[in-house]
């Protein structure tokens, strides 16, 4: 008999094989199957902010099912046990949890950047103090500020493939900034303030794109219409319209930076980059975005030391993955913001069968 909610006490990351729980879990995803013999079955994926795990329930499936509908909070009785080297949890019941119930925190089922939003907001101000263009100052100061900061300092920079957590796009966008600070020092003619303030905007229309309030994050339907590149470059525009002294061809310069930062047609990108700063943009946002997701890859594994990751299709290779020591440098520290763990990821291996040739070209992770 489950007994009431309370708070959640127990997390993903914290599960043993063999270990009989009776804990809340959001319900990222769900779907019935049947048995050869034709019986239903229930197939959860449950999460909280520290990874995610399968379940699987086998008895009242149809009835369970209604209890568990995706983006909710159930409390669940189960046992952890190990299936093809993959850590999951027989479901013996469930129900489902109102996300008013005392105990229950958003919280503590969203993956989100360990790194405080307050810190990265500040330096995100600092970062906008630094340009010396007043117009496009006076842009980013009208931009960051009230609802869009708000909105802006909570979002996932993407669904899935990097930086896809709470705050995500905020530290995203300071990481591309940074680099386009590092790169203005060494191409001295780039227009530098043009450069770093298109790193600063260039995924603005993600806070548009994308609904975040609850998991699965999924897109709005602005967001699969028009895409974060248009909703951004017209969120520019409208500001930037108010701004005295921003000419309209600086202007048009700067939405050129966001619509063209995922730098192919394939990739999305409505045009291709045609300046240095967009070409530099381009690069220095794929940067990021690559380094998070073999980032998170390596977060998985379980012992130091390099191995090879399974077939990535998103990057249509093998990768050489390296566990990192803990906290190798107190920069790092400071900059950690690993994607969820889950604790249902085991070593990876190289699976046993032929590479096969793509034709399709590499895929983009935006």
């Amino acid at each position: 008999m489950i007994k009431s909610a309370g708070s959640k006490k127990l997390f993903v990351n914290q599960l043993q094989e063999g270990q009989r729980i009776e804990e809340l879990f959001l319900v990222a995803a769900n779907s019935q199957a049947e048995t050869k013999a034709g019986k239903s079955y229930l197939i959860l994926t449950l999460m909280d902010k520290s990874g995610e795990i399968g379940g699987r329930l086998w008895d009242n499936a149809p009835l369970y099912a209604k209890e568990a509908p995706v983006g909710s909070v159930v409390l669940l009785s189960g046992t952890a046990q190990s299936f093809r080297d993959q850590l999951q949890l027989k479901v013996d019941s469930l129900k489902q949890v109102a996300m008013s119930s005392a105990g229950v925190e958003l919280s503590d089922y969203l993956p989100a950047c360990k790194r405080p939003v307050e810190d990265m907001v500040q330096e995100l101000h600092q970062t906008i103090a630094s340009v010396k263009d007043v117009p496009l100052k006076k842009l980013l100061q009208s931009l960051f500020k009230g609802e869009i900061l708000e909105e802006f300092s909570l979002a996932p920079a993407a669904k899935k493939m990097h930086h896809a957590y709470l705050g995500g796009l905020l530290e995203h966008t300071l990481s591309v900034a940074s680099l386009a600070v590092k790169i203005a020092q060494q191409y001295r003619e780039l227009d530098s303030d043009l450069f770093l303030t298109g790193a600063l905007v260039h995924d603005l229309g993600k806070i548009r794109e994308f609904s975040y309030s609850s998991v699965p994050f999924d897109y709005t339907d602005s967001g699969r219409l028009l895409g974060h590149m248009i909703l951004g470059s017209e969120m520019v525009r409208e500001h930037g319209g108010k701004v005295k002294g921003l000419s309209s061809e600086r202007l048009d310069q700067l939405l050129h930076l966001i619509l063209s930062h995922h730098g192919r047609h394939e990739f999305g990108a409505p045009v291709l980059p045609m300046t240095l700063e967009a070409i530099l943009l381009h690069h220095a946002d794929d940067i990021d975005a690559k380094v998070n997701y073999i980032g998170a890859l390596s977060e998985k594994l379980e012992e130091p030391g390099q191995q090879w990751s399974d077939y990535q299709r998103p990057l249509e290779r093998f990768l050489l993955l390296r566990k990192q020591e803990k906290h190798d440098t107190a920069q790092d520290l400071h900059d950690e913001c690993p994607s969820r763990k889950s604790s249902a990821a085991k070593k990876p291996k190289v699976v046993n069968e032929p590479e096969k040739k793509s034709t399709i070209k590499q895929r983009s992770l935006f």
